[in-house]
């Protein structure tokens, strides 16, 4: 049987999430006004989060200062974020688009994958029960849908891409040399700017230039993994499942969400110590060991953005997670506001086997496991919160508050 997948996609969520909220309130709309999301408008500070496409017109782009949002259009109404909002948006959202499919998977706070597959005795039409949906999500909710309609996830998302906002677009194998090969190269699915260079200098403009191209040269071009998934993506094939529930990580994993932006080093490293620590010490209470570390961190944009590392020898210190875990951390942040931090341990393997390397300090090392065993005994017997890192402590208080929280509530795991 083959595959049938909606992808629904919000129309700039957040400026559409709190345009429906003031059109109730009997506000203007923001949609049709020159106005974005970002920063504190009264003191013109943050960045650009979402705009209106009144707003567009002057120029005004995501993720540039506010100040000099202000400077091309001086009557740009600007709206502070509101994330309990977004998140109720988000929920009743996701209600409605699950009521329609036997499988949803969330892509994002604003965005679902719905498997169709074997529903035509119910909705025998895909682009009228595409259109029913987005109808209701309007009628409903107060803001609008695009959908897209394939037989995979890929082309279904390429598909919603299409012209917006409010509408409905199919993209079937079939329809891929007219809809998708004229299309620049950059606007293929997980293609970014440095692949478009060099793609571009090699004569590659097209996503049809990609898909009729030789396979090795697309994996000299890019690199043997990377070329072989774009050089697929190109030609439209992506078998990949809408998944109701994301696969379960084999390791250890905390993450932390702020009710304020976190937007320095000195804010954040303390809390990526403090998850290190707890999952450090969770980890050596199974007798296990990691060989890869990796960092999320969730911008204003409510998306995940993932980086890792793998250990040349497997390790249970955290002095070593910490230091590798900020390593990538610092490596990958570009400064934006955080609303999420979080480490993931994996790759386990049994804390009695250990491979040793000439060039380790072993001296270090064993005073490393020594420390932490004082620790793992002291929180053992007395709890989490009888004893903290003095670079936790030093941090500030609603941090610090934050992290014995969670080291509470990692004791028994």
């Amino acid at each position: 049987m083959e595959r049938l997948i909606f992808h629904v996609d919000v129309n700039s969520a957040f400026l559409s999430w709190e345009a429906a909220k003031r059109v109730k309130m009997g506000l203007p709309d923001l949609r049709d006004i020159p106005s974005c999301i970002g920063g504190d408008p009264s003191k013109r500070t943050g960045i650009v989060v979402a705009k209106s496409i009144p707003a567009k017109k002057y120029g005004i782009q995501t993720g540039e200062p506010m100040a000099m949002a202000f400077r091309k259009c001086p009557n740009l109404m600007a709206v502070p974020s509101d994330f309990e909002l977004y998140d109720k948006c988000s929920r009743a959202f996701k209600k409605i688009c699950g009521s329609y499919a036997p499988v949803m998977e969330s892509f994002s706070i604003d965005e679902v994958f719905l498997d169709m597959t074997g529903t035509s005795y119910i909705y025998p039409d895909p682009v009228a029960t595409a259109h029913e949906l987005k109808d209701k999500i309007r009628t409903e909710l107060g803001f609008t849908v695009n959908i897209g309609i394939s037989t995979n996830k890929l082309l279904a998302k390429m598909a919603s891409d299409f012209e917006k906002p409010d509408k409905v677009h199919t993209l079937f194998p079939e329809e891929i040399p007219v809809k998708m090969w004229p299309l620049p190269v950059r606007e293929l699915l997980f293609l970014g700017r440095s692949s478009e260079k060099k793609l571009q200098d090699a004569g590659i403009r097209t996503i049809g230039d990609l898909a009729h191209e030789k396979k090795a040269k697309i994996q000299a071009l890019l690199g043997e993994k990377a070329g072989q998934q774009l050089y697929q993506y190109a030609r439209g094939l992506d078998d990949s499942p809408v998944k109701a529930k994301p696969d379960e990580a084999k390791g250890f994993s905390l993450e932390t969400t702020f009710n304020d932006d976190l937007v320095s080093l000195e804010q954040a490293l303390p809390i990526l110590l403090e998850q290190c620590d707890i999952l450090a010490a969770r980890m050596r209470r199974k007798k296990k060991k990691c060989t890869c570390i990796s960092v999320t961190f969730r911008t204003l944009d409510f998306r995940n953005k993932s980086h890792q590392t793998k250990l040349p020898n497997a390790t249970d210190i955290t002095e070593e997670i910490y230091r590798n875990a900020q390593n990538l951390f610092q490596e990958s942040w570009m400064r934006q506001p955080l609303r999420l931090l979080g480490v993931s341990l994996t790759g386990l393997t049994d804390d009695s086997f250990e491979q040793l390397s000439f060039f380790e300090d072993t001296h270090k090392k064993e005073r490393q496991q020594k420390l932490d065993a004082a620790l793992d005994s002291i929180r053992l017997k007395y709890g989490n919160d009888k004893v903290t890192r003095a670079s936790i402590m030093n941090s500030t208080a609603r941090i610090g508050r934050k992290a014995k929280a969670q080291m509470e509530n990692e004791r028994d795991q």
